[in-house]
C-alpha cells in the first residue's frame, strides 16, 4: 500500500451530505432534534413531561461513539478490545468500582464481538455514530432516569417507543406533509439551523469537476429535504456541481446490498417511480446499490476499475461499508479532530506538515459541545484503572481503532483541505505507522504520546 493519498489520483469523488458537505448550527439543531423525540414520547406514549426540560449543562452528556446497552440502560465508552473505559446508568456516570462490579475485573462488554468489525445492528444495543443521532443518547439516558425514579425496572422496553418517534418525525412523507416537528421547523427558518458552505469549499468542488473528476452526492435523506439543504448551503445551482445525486440511499445498505434488494428508482416531483434494471446515464436517482453505480462509473471514466474516494462522517454508514465492501478510499470528516487537535497548535514532530503547506484550518470552535465532553473525556484515548494493578493505563478507544482500520485519512472539515492543490499528498493510515499518521492537518493532542506517557496497545 502506498504511504500517501492524493485526490489527483482518484477518478470519482463521492460525498455524504449531513455533517460532511452540510454543517449545522449545533445548538439549535440539537435542541430541535431532542425536542422532536421528547415531545412525541410525552404526547403520544405517555412519558413524564419532565423529559421535555433540558438545561444547557445536559448537552455535555452527548458524545459520539457511545453504545447504549438496551438491556441494562447503560451507556458505554469502549477501548479497542471491548474494555469498558467509562459508563453511565442513565445519565449517572458510574464509578470504577461500579464498572468492575458490573463488567468484571477485565471490564469486557458482552456484545463487543458482535459489533466489532461488522457494525451489526441489534435489538440489544445501539451505536451513536453521528451528530444527527446524538441527542437521542441524552434522551434515552433521561428516559432510564425517569423509569428508575418511578419504579424498580429490571428490564427496559422503551426502545420501541424511541423508534416510533424517529419514524414519526423522519418518515419519507414527513417533509412534504409538514408532519412531525423537525422538518416544519427547518423549512420555516433554514438559516437558523444550517451553515452556508464557504466560497472556498464551493470553489474546491468546482475545481474537482473541472479537473475531470466524477462527483457524486450519496445521502440517506429524501430528495425534497436534500434539495432544501443543498440550495441553502451550496446555492440554487448545486445540481451543476454533481454528476450524480442519489437520495434515500439508506446507507450502509447502499454499499452492501445487491441490485435485486435495492434497485435504483427514478424520481418525478420527488416521488419514486419504477425500479431500474441498470443505470444508463448520470442524473438524480433514489435508493440504489453500489454494484449498478460502479458499472455506470466504469462507462463514464472508461476504466475497468475506477478509483473512488468517499467522504463521510459516519463510520458505520459511510466509512466502514465503502472501505470494506467496495474497496473505496475513505476520508472521515471528524469534528472531534477540530477540537482535540486544536489543543496542540504547534508541534516539533518530524511528521508535522510545514505551515505553508497546510490548508485552512478552522481551529477551535466557539462552542465545543457536543464535540468535547467533560463527562466522557477524549474521543481518541482514555485512562483505565483495574486492568493491571492499581495504576491508570492510557489506552486507545474503539473509535480510534476503527479510524485507523477503515479510513484512508481523517480531516476536521472540508474547509481544512479546500485550499490545497489537488495533487497534495496526504500521509495515510497504515498498520505499520503510528496511530496519528493519517490525521490532517495535525493529529489529536491526546494521540501523540509524550516520552513519559506511552499509550498501551491492548
Amino acid at each position: 500500500m502506498a504511504e500517501h493519498f492524493s485526490l489527483a489520483d482518484c477518478d470519482v469523488i463521492g460525498f455524504d451530505l449531513d455533517h460532511t458537505l452540510c454543517r449545522y448550527n449545533v445548538g439549535c439543531t440539537f435542541s430541535l432534534i431532542y425536542d422532536s423525540f421528547a415531545q412525541f414520547l410525552v404526547e403520544h406514549k405517555g412519558y413524564d413531561r419532565e423529559l421535555m426540560s433540558v438545561t444547557p449543562d445536559c448537552w455535555d452528556f452527548c458524545f459520539k461513539g457511545l453504545l447504549l446497552d438496551l438491556e441494562d440502560g447503560n451507556l458505554l465508552k469502549l477501548g479497542e478490545d471491548g474494555t469498558v473505559l467509562r459508563a453511565s446508568h442513565g445519565t449517572r456516570i458510574l464509578t470504577v468500582e461500579e464498572i468492575l462490579e458490573t463488567y468484571g475485573k477485565k471490564r469486557k462488554w458482552k456484545h463487543f464481538k458482535t459489533i466489532n468489525g461488522t457494525f451489526a445492528r441489534s435489538g440489544k444495543y445501539h451505536f451513536y455514530d453521528n451528530y444527527f443521532d446524538l441527542p437521542g443518547a441524552l434522551l434515552c439516558a433521561r428516559v432510564v432516569d425517569l423509569l428508575d425514579q418511578n419504579r424498580n425496572v429490571k428490564k427496559y422496553e422503551f426502545w420501541k417507543d424511541v423508534i416510533a418517534s424517529i419514524e414519526y418525525n423522519y418518515k419519507a412523507s414527513a417533509f412534504k406533509e409538514d408532519s412531525g416537528i423537525y422538518f416544519p421547523s427547518v423549512k420555516k427558518d433554514p438559516g437558523k439551523y444550517l451553515l452556508r458552505c464557504s466560497e472556498s469549499v464551493k470553489d474546491w468542488l468546482r475545481k474537482l469537476k473541472n479537473a475531470g473528476k466524477v462527483l457524486l452526492l450519496i445521502t440517506s435523506s429524501h430528495s425534497d429535504y436534500c434539495r432544501l439543504l443543498c440550495e441553502h448551503i451550496l446555492g440554487e445551482d448545486f445540481e451543476e456541481i454533481f454528476d450524480m445525486i442519489i437520495t434515500n440511499a439508506l446507507k450502509p445498505g447502499f454499499f452492501t446490498q445487491t441490485p435485486q434488494q435495492r434497485p435504483f428508482r427514478t424520481l418525478v416531483n420527488d416521488e419514486e417511480r419504477e425500479p431500474l434494471p441498470s443505470l444508463e446515464q448520470p442524473g438524480w436517482y433514489s435508493q440504489g446499490n453500489w454494484n449498478h453505480l460502479n458499472e455506470l462509473l466504469k462507462k463514464i471514466t472508461g476504466k475497468s476499475e475506477p478509483k473512488v474516494v468517499y467522504f463521510g462522517d459516519s463510520m458505520r454508514s459511510d466509512i466502514f461499508p465503502a472501505h470494506s465492501y467496495n474497496n473505496c478510499e475513505t476520508v472521515l470528516v471528524l469534528e472531534e479532530l477540530e477540537v482535540e487537535a486544536s489543543q496542540q497548535v504547534t508541534t516539533d514532530r518530524k511528521d508535522s506538515e510545514p505551515l505553508e503547506k497546510k490548508g485552512k484550518y478552522e481551529g477551535k470552535r466557539q462552542k465545543m459541545w457536543p464535540v468535547l465532553s467533560e463527562q466522557w473525556g477524549s474521543y481518541f484515548v482514555d485512562g483505565v484503572t483495574g486492568l493491571e494493578g492499581e495504576g491508570e493505563t492510557q489506552v486507545y478507544t474503539w473509535c480510534t481503532n476503527n479510524i485507523n482500520t477503515y479510513s484512508t485519512i481523517a480531516i476536521p472539515s472540508l474547509q481544512a483541505i479546500a485550499d490545497l492543490p489537488l495533487d497534495h499528498k496526504f500521509p495515510r493510515f497504515c498498520p505499520d505507522k503510528p496511530r496519528f499518521t493519517g490525521y490532517y492537518p495535525r493529529p489529536p493532542a491526546a494521540l501523540v504520546p509524550r516520552p513519559s506517557e506511552p499509550i498501551t496497545q491492548e
